[in-house]
């Protein structure tokens, strides 16, 4: 059973952003917004509450150049690296996810030791956790926001990052899991068992807390029949049979080792059998 992903779209916590905005909204205040931000000089006073508006608009494109604007006229402000920040949020919600990955990068690599820089970390692996596409599709983006959900966690475990991240890399990994399922199961039907085998391993090795686990193994018990490496069959169906007693791919292999050529009709229980053997 292949298990499709519907992704929707997930705002990050919004800490940073909010507390940029309410300092946004008490320091400039008073301040006139410029008639074009993107022409000339401009003050950080003036340029950061015309980026503040246009978010608020969602013009979000204008309001990324106007944050980098800020950076490019004013980098030795303390808004210019908040600007950073503003400019990669802004770009994240207009959904243009390659220029906020190279605006976070930049912001890690330039400020490593920033107090928000966990923000920058976890907003980078959501960009491209919310590219994850349909599992008959190229996975890179899948791969990518599983590296950075996991660097989130080793790198600030105790934050509330970190707990999101917990719950988006379990969604993830399973949709990497499904991606190995499709092609191995597009890999036995062509009767390439040996790469079909090697799917179904990865998924066992790999993923195994997701729920293509069970199907896996069931499929390498097949596979290998399908090669006529019995002992093999035979190790990935107790293997099934001791972690999935109840899973119906429990009961295909069972019939698989015990109606096909390998069992003989009294050997009923031969799948605890091989389990016993193998492992005690």
């Amino acid at each position: 059973m292949t298990v499709s992903l519907r992704l929707l779209r997930t705002f990050p916590l919004r800490a940073p952003f909010a507390m940029f905005a309410l300092a946004a909204s008490l320091s400039l205040a008073a301040c006139e917004t410029p008639v074009n931000p993107l022409q000339g000089e401009h003050s950080v006073s003036d340029l950061y509450k015309a980026g503040m508006d246009q978010m608020k608009d969602e013009n979000y494109g204008t309001a990324a150049k106007i944050f980098d604007a800020v950076e490019q006229q004013h980098p030795y402000s303390v808004w210019a690296t908040r600007a950073q920040l503003m400019a990669a949020y802004a770009d994240y919600q207009g959904l243009r996810y390659d220029d906020a990955i190279d605006a976070l990068t930049r912001f890690i690599e330039l400020h490593p030791g920033n107090p928000h820089v966990d923000y920058a970390y976890y907003m980078r692996a959501l960009c491209y956790y919310e590219q994850i596409a349909d599992i008959r599709r190229d996975q890179r983006a899948s791969q990518q926001a599983y590296e950075g959900f996991t660097d989130v966690i080793r790198r600030f475990p105790e934050t509330a990052y970190a707990r999101d991240a917990a719950f988006k890399l379990d969604l993830t990994r399973d949709h990497l899991a499904a991606k190995e399922m499709d092609i191995g199961r597009w890999y036995e039907g062509q009767g390439n068992y040996i790469a079909a085998i090697t799917r179904f391993k990865t998924v066992v090795d790999r993923f195994q807390t997701t729920s293509h686990v069970p199907e896996a193994l069931e499929r390498l018990t097949e596979c290998y029949l399908g090669l006529g490496l019995k002992p093999e069959a035979q190790k990935a169906a107790a293997v099934l049979g001791f972690n999935y007693p109840n899973s119906p791919y429990y009961k295909q292999a069972y019939g698989l080792m015990t109606n096909g050529e390998i069992a003989h009709p009294e050997d009923k229980g031969i799948v605890t059998r091989v389990w016993d053997s193998l492992f005690y």
